[in-house]
């Protein structure tokens, strides 16, 4: 029962990025468009996020509550040692949640309208790249559960070169997914080659970003390298994210909106696999050698069990209901055109 609910934890985590990511790089896209194709953007942007931005949050949700429920010391010392990123992280969250709303619903159009589309886009951008340095505390091996002074114990955690390149990382991620999440929907072919070249310009940034993370990961002797490249396992998913962006490069002009997409999705898995899977079954990794386990330091078997079961049954209620709703969205877009 223990692994599968640890299997329900990744598969949230990973859909989280995928769906959730794809969500917070439509505002980044947004952000980064020139004057003249924002309002495009925009528009085009809110059309095609119906389906992502309904359900998204859940699987953060679902991994909130299975850390919280069958994993509490884990739960207990990400909420103390790197609450701020968190509260950072969270509070993005909900100021893009209410800006999207204000700015679409709203029944008077006024000065807010540009308020709020600067509240949405800065928090797509601000929000995953406080994800990202979270994740990257989390094995930085910077968290001091021993520290006796605010700044070991609160800051010297997440805020370093580390934190701030794989924040970056994300952001990029987060833009990638967007922009080749939309070629598939524009129909106009100056858009469509508008959107391409934005989706270029993101894995290139994307790249270097990754970099950054190495070049970051050695200044402050993390060995990244090692973790990534010693198991021929990070080494294949490697190999094979590398070799899916040539494929996807290609594609890009060939109008193949499916295809581009499962190799995006198929890229970002294999980075999340090759960072995750040399640690597996450690989380975190503390500073001074000790790490946190989501076997070891799992919760009482009873609990572990009550909470396998409530996952697998929850998800014959929850993913019918999530596919229905991608279709029911779909069909509206169908209906629309």
């Amino acid at each position: 029962m223990l692994y599968i609910v640890i299997a329900f934890l990744w598969t949230s985590i990973w859909l989280y990025l995928l769906l959730g990511g794809a969500d917070f790089g439509a505002g980044i896209i947004e952000l980064i468009s020139k004057r003249e194709h924002k309002s495009k953007t925009r528009h085009t942007m809110y059309r095609v996020i119906g389906p992502i931005w309904e359900a998204n949050h859940m699987w953060l949700i679902i991994a909130i509550v299975i850390l919280f429920v069958g994993f509490p010391k884990i739960y207990t010392t990400m909420s103390i040692f790197v609450h701020i990123p968190l509260t950072a992280m969270l509070l993005g969250i909900i100021a893009r949640g209410t800006a999207f709303v204000f700015r679409n619903y709203d029944a008077v159009e006024d000065r807010m309208q540009s308020i709020y589309n600067r509240i949405f886009v800065y928090s797509s951008a601000i929000t995953p790249f406080f994800l990202g340095i979270i994740a990257a505390s989390t094995v930085s091996r910077k968290i001091d559960v021993g520290a006796t002074n605010f700044l070991s114990a609160y800051v010297d955690s997440w805020l370093n070169s580390f934190g701030i390149a794989v924040g970056l990382f994300t952001v990029c991620i987060c833009g990638f997914l967007a922009a080749i999440y939309i070629i598939g929907e524009v129909h106009s072919s100056d858009d469509r080659q508008h959107f391409i070249r934005v989706a270029k310009k993101m894995i290139v940034a994307a790249f270097v970003a990754g970099g950054l993370v190495f070049i970051a990961a050695h200044y402050e002797q993390i060995p990244l390298l090692d973790w990534i490249f010693g198991h021929w396992i990070g080494s294949l998913a490697i190999g094979a994210a590398s070799i899916s962006l040539i494929f996807l490069w290609i594609s890009l002009s060939k109008n193949r909106a499916i295809l581009i997409r499962l190799l995006a999705g198929f890229q970002v898995s294999m980075i999340l696999l090759a960072a995750t899977y040399i640690h597996f079954p450690k989380i975190i990794l503390l500073k001074g050698g000790a790490s946190l386990s989501l076997v070891e330091d799992a919760g009482l078997n009873k609990t572990i069990e009550a909470l396998a079961w409530a996952l697998l049954l929850g998800s014959i209620f929850i993913l019918p209901a999530l596919f229905y709703l991608i279709y029911s969205f779909e069909k509206k877009k169908g209906i629309a055109h």
